[in-house]
């Protein structure tokens, strides 16, 4: 049984938002970097990982339903 999630993309990572990002599908047993790699980013520019607003680490698993919001690192001065 195919799961969905919400995927939002910040700053320098829009450009991996694959289609259907508000409605994206994941298989049983996903973890945030099994996610990640799917969708071609590099784990190094995935600093900041949200699930349903809590930080989380990239071992997270994903049950369906969440929303995943992914940062890049912030650099400033």
């Amino acid at each position: 049984m195919k799961k969905h999630v919400t995927i939002k993309l910040f700053a320098t990572l829009k450009k991996y938002s694959p289609s259907g990002a508000d409605n994206y599908p994941i298989t049983p047993e996903t973890t945030l970097r099994d996610l990640i790699n799917i969708l071609g980013i590099p784990e190094n520019e995935a600093r900041i990982i949200f699930i349903d607003g809590v930080k989380v680490a990239l071992d997270s698993d994903l049950q369906g339903g969440e929303t995943v919001s992914i940062f890049p690192p912030i650099g400033g001065g």
